[in-house]
Order: C-alpha cells, then sequence, then structure tokens
C-alpha cells in the first residue's frame, strides 16, 4: 500500500509542482471548440436600392465524430436527401473521423435545418420507446452529434436579371463571376472566430472561458443599373437573338453626361439562383467578348476627320464601286456604279468606300491617336473580371491596308462597351466620359462612399461633333438613311449602322457576322445613348433592321421612364449627293 501511494504522490507532484501548466493547456485544447463567426456579405443593388445579390440566413451543419460515430448510418439516412453538395459516404466518413469537428454541409436553408431537427427528434423518440426496458448496456444510442454554425447564403431575389454583371459566388461563400469575383475583397468583409470550452457531449459550457473575435461585414455594392430598364432590355434582345437565330447579343444603355451604364444586357444568360454546372457559362460578353464593330466605327472615323477640319457634312466625294488597297478589293455591301456623295451621304449609305477615301485625308499616326483617345484597345476602367482590352495594329506606323479597314470598322477588335462610350463621346459633344457601373460603396453603418472614376477628357472639338451628330441623323431618316426602323416618334435620332464580317474560331477566316446599332436621343439635347449587336445572326443581315428596331424599343422605354419630352425638331435636310 505504501509503495502504491508512493507512485500517486508522484504523480502529483508532476502534476500539480512540475508541469502543471502544460497539463492545463492540454486539457483546454481538448475541450475547447473552434467556431467560425461568418462575416455578413455586402448586398449589390441597383440605382435605386433594388437588390441583386444578398445574403440570407443559413446554416453550415457541422458534427463531432465522437458522438456520431455509433449512429452514422442513421444520421447519413435523414441528411443526405436534404442538404446538397454531399453524398451519403461522404456523411458516413466524416461523422466517423478522427477529432471532434467536421464539416458535413454548407449554406443550408433555416428550414431544411427545422426539417432535419423535426425528423431527428421523431428518430430518437422512437429510440427512447424502444429503449424501454432494456438494460442500459443493450439499449440504442440516440441520435446525437449534430451542431450548426452561421453560414449565410447568397440569393438573388430578381432572378435572372443581371446575372452575367453581377455574377455568382460559390459553395465557399466567394465570388466565383462578374463582379461577386471582381469585387470579392470588398464583398466579403472579414470572418471572425471564436473558441469556446465545450462539455463531454461538445455542447458549450454557460459562463466557461471564451474568445470572440468579431466578423467584420462586407461593403455594399451600388450599381449605375436601373432594373426596370436592364429587364426590359434582356427581354428585347432575347427576343431578337431568337427572331433573328443569332447565337448571342447585346445591349447597352448609357446616360450620356456621366457615362453611367444604365442597362447592360446579355443573351443567353443564366439564372444565378441555380447550382452552377460545367457548362455553365458564367461571363459577361459586353466585356469579355472582343469582335469587329464594323460601320458603326465610322462614327469615330468621321470625328477624327471633322475635328481636323477635314470634312464637313456636304464635303464631296467620288465614290466607285470598289477600291483598291494593297491588291485588295474593297467593296460597299451594295452593288453600285460611281457615286457622288457628300460626306453625309457616305454615313447614311454607310460606304465603305467613301470613308476609306475620306480617310485618306488624315496621317495614320494621327489617326491612331484619335484611336486610343476614343478608348480602343484601352481599359475601360470598369476594372471588370476578364474584361478584354480589344486589339488593334502595335504602334502608328501601320500598312495603308490595315488604316482602310480600321476607318470602316474591320481589322480591330472591340468590346460592346468600348464601342458604346465611343459613340457615346460624339452624343456629349465630343467629352468622352468613362463608363461606369459601380456608383456607390455602402458600408456596414450604411455610409455612402462614391465610387470614383478617371476623369472625362475632351476627343474632338464641340463643332466636329455636331457635324458627325448631324450626318448620323440622315441615317434614321425615310429619305435615304439606312435605319428608319430605329426612328423614334417625337424625337430626333441619331445612330448607325453596322455589319461586320467574323474571323470563324480556329480558322482565321472570315466566315460569321455581327450586325448592330448605335444611336442617341434626343439628338438635339442627347440624354440616352444605346448600342445593340448581334452575333452570328441566320438569312439576312443588316444592322438597320435588325439592330435598329431593339434600339428604338429600348431607347423609347429610357425615354419615356426617365420623362424626357420630345424636343419635336425636325430632322435637318442634308444633301446625300451632289
Amino acid at each position: 500500500m505504501a509503495f502504491v501511494l508512493s507512485l500517486f504522490a508522484g504523480r502529483l507532484v508532476l502534476l500539480q509542482g512540475v508541469d502543471p501548466d502544460s497539463y492545463a493547456q492540454a486539457a483546454t485544447r481538448e475541450n475547447t471548440k473552434p467556431f467560425i463567426l461568418h462575416a455578413t456579405r455586402g448586398a449589390i443593388t441597383d440605382r435605386n436600392g433594388v437588390e441583386l445579390a444578398v445574403s440570407e440566413d443559413a446554416v453550415a451543419i457541422t458534427a463531432d465524430p465522437t458522438q456520431t460515430k455509433p449512429v452514422a448510418q442513421q444520421l447519413a439516412s435523414i441528411l443526405a436527401p436534404k442538404v446538397t453538395g454531399t453524398t451519403y459516404g461522404k456523411l458516413i466518413s466524416a461523422m466517423t473521423g478522427k477529432g471532434r469537428f467536421a464539416y458535413l454541409a454548407h449554406h443550408v436553408p433555416p428550414t431544411t435545418w427545422s426539417a432535419i431537427q423535426a425528423e431527428i427528434k421523431t428518430a430518437n423518440a422512437t429510440i427512447s420507446q424502444q429503449n424501454k426496458g432494456r438494460p442500459q448496456d443493450q439499449a440504442a444510442p440516440l441520435l446525437a452529434g449534430l451542431y450548426t454554425e452561421d453560414d449565410p447564403i447568397r440569393s438573388h431575389p430578381n432572378g435572372s436579371i443581371a446575372a452575367s454583371v453581377v455574377g455568382v459566388t460559390g459553395a465557399d461563400g466567394k465570388g466565383l463571376s462578374g463582379l461577386e469575383y471582381g469585387l470579392n475583397d470588398k464583398l466579403s468583409g472579414h470572418d471572425g472566430r471564436a473558441m469556446y470550452e465545450v462539455d463531454t457531449k461538445g455542447n458549450k459550457i454557460p459562463n466557461a472561458n471564451h474568445t470572440v473575435e468579431e466578423p467584420k461585414p462586407g461593403v455594399g455594392i451600388q450599381l449605375t443599373l436601373d432594373t426596370d430598364l436592364q429587364f426590359f432590355a434582356e427581354k428585347r434582345i432575347e427576343q431578337a437573338v431568337k427572331q433573328y437565330k443569332a447565337s448571342a447579343g447585346t445591349v447597352i444603355t448609357m446616360d450620356v453626361k456621366s457615362g453611367e451604364i444604365l442597362a447592360m444586357a446579355n443573351y443567353p444568360s443564366f439564372d444565378p439562383n441555380q447550382p452552377v454546372t460545367k457548362t455553365t457559362n458564367l461571363s459577361n460578353p459586353a466585356l469579355e467578348r472582343s469582335y469587329e464593330p464594323g460601320s458603326v466605327q465610322k462614327v469615330v472615323t468621321m470625328a477624327a476627320l471633322a475635328d481636323a477640319g477635314l470634312i464637313t457634312p456636304d464635303s464631296k466625294l467620288v465614290v466607285p464601286g470598289s477600291i483598291d488597297v494593297q491588291r485588295r478589293t474593297i467593296k460597299d455591301h451594295w452593288d453600285h456604279g460611281t457615286l457622288h456623295l457628300t460626306a453625309a451621304g457616305v454615313i447614311a449609305k454607310s460606304s465603305n468606300v467613301g470613308t476609306i477615301l475620306a480617310a485618306r485625308q488624315m496621317q495614320i499616326p494621327q489617326f491612331v491617336k484619335y484611336l486610343h483617345d476614343f478608348g480602343f484597345s484601352e481599359p475601360t476602367g470598369l476594372n471588370f473580371p476578364g474584361e478584354t482590352n480589344g486589339r488593334m495594329p502595335a504602334g502608328d506606323e501601320w500598312p495603308e491596308i490595315s488604316r482602310s479597314n480600321i476607318a470602316f470598322g474591320q481589322g480591330l477588335a472591340v468590346n460592346a462597351v468600348q464601342e458604346a462610350a465611343a459613340v457615346n463621346a460624339v452624343a456629349n459633344g465630343g467629352i468622352y466620359v468613362p463608363p461606369k457601373l459601380v456608383r456607390d460603396y455602402v458600408d456596414a453603418n450604411g455610409t455612402t462612399i462614391p465610387n470614383q472614376t478617371a476623369a472625362p477628357r475632351r476627343v474632338v472639338s464641340e463643332q466636329a461633333a455636331k457635324i458627325v451628330t448631324t450626318m448620323m441623323e440622315a441615317v434614321t431618316s425615310k429619305k435615304g438613311g439606312t435605319a428608319p426602323q430605329a426612328a423614334i416618334d417625337g424625337y430626333l435620332v441619331a445612330g448607325k449602322t453596322g455589319t461586320a464580317q467574323q474571323v470563324v474560331p480556329g480558322t482565321g477566316k472570315y466566315g460569321r457576322w455581327a450586325t448592330s446599332f448605335a444611336g442617341f436621343a434626343p439628338a438635339d439635347n442627347p440624354r440616352f445613348m444605346t448600342y445593340v449587336v448581334l452575333h452570328d445572326p441566320v438569312g439576312a443581315r443588316g444592322g438597320g433592321f435588325q439592330g435598329g428596331p431593339v434600339f428604338r424599343d429600348v431607347m423609347s422605354y429610357a425615354l419615356q421612364k426617365y420623362v424626357v419630352p420630345p424636343s419635336g425638331a425636325q430632322q435637318p435636310s442634308i444633301p446625300l449627293t451632289w
């Protein structure tokens, strides 16, 4: 007995006298459980506060394997049909593993967790009934060991509206695409962390030692988009894509003075409330797709020439049916003999040959500088993930064929926002306003922080912009214009059509088309600019009869919603020929 007692005494001396702190810390670690305190992700809203992406209450289901191991099969049978992102086998593995903590499922709606709890309660009632009268060592264990922690789920109250712009988040709550990805650091905030002492069943011990690092909520994002206009534009471009059997389409509407994008609509799109699959296309073609813009680019060419004092609306040009440039023959989209067109007539009839002849008056380096000033081959400043800068030949020592092609919209690649912003500069009296998609940031206290963008810059004179606007007004005229379908009753409309060849991927050869229309209204005091592009339409092609009606409908909606009164101004009588 003395020997045994001496062993106990030695052990007590070791525990209490030699190294008591290390044993105390080990005991604390064994009985301490970490809890992640998830930060609330910032909401994404439109310009009027309409919610496009918000975080809703949900939980992550966790397990203490020391408790769930004996009843893992029963619990897995209850969980597997009700939670997503896992399987029966994975649940079994997690609930029978080592340690005292394991995640089973993320982003589980409260209603689903309530249903799980109810089923567990019913099952335990049955087990308790069956255990009555049995010896303790023969009683079946009750279902236990499941816990939860806050794990908000991302929801899109307006469904697919602006889905390609807003983007989606993944199972980990981080952004996968769109602004959710591009602004993830701002939206996410910072998770907190709590450490609690727990009992042998894994439950928190009231009043026991614990540490808490509070989470920091994410910043909210208010966009420039108008949900009503966005919805209308999405439905209208969907109709056009289906009508002309195109592969895709985009509509952009900008506020002329501020550069704020009121609509950025793409079709096809997707439902962000549905699980993302490998086949889900999460891209935003308005910024991520580059293409050759075609004759809409003539607006920029003519603006540069007018600014340099090289053309006026009634400048006279002798336009043959075709022209040879470095052993390549370039034609207009319709067959004709020699025409006597004014510069306004070149735009109204969208003559490639006439545009080339006019552009030859300007030195190539000067022409290249104008293109860069208008934002081509440059970032838009939106900092959208995956955005393309487009493409232009390097430097400013271009061969004549490059200058000729680019003058009428072939040989360079753009994204839709770049082209829209360039045309918007003409609408804005020659001042380029960097496009804007994020209007404000809103912190957790509700404080609004305006999003700063680059300063506007003058790219052509006000007189040059007016000259080109006058020429564009002839495009929607019923007397010789290429897009009378874009006219809006009561409003003076300036516009330009585009029909451009596109290279078939992997071939290096032209074989596809893109048709487009860009314009603004009221032309005598521009308020909105709208740009429409359809990719790969089948059958007859034309920016006027395909893009024009979409422009008309979307622009009309914007003018009516924002109560822009008709000016009643009449289209000026401009000679198209001489």
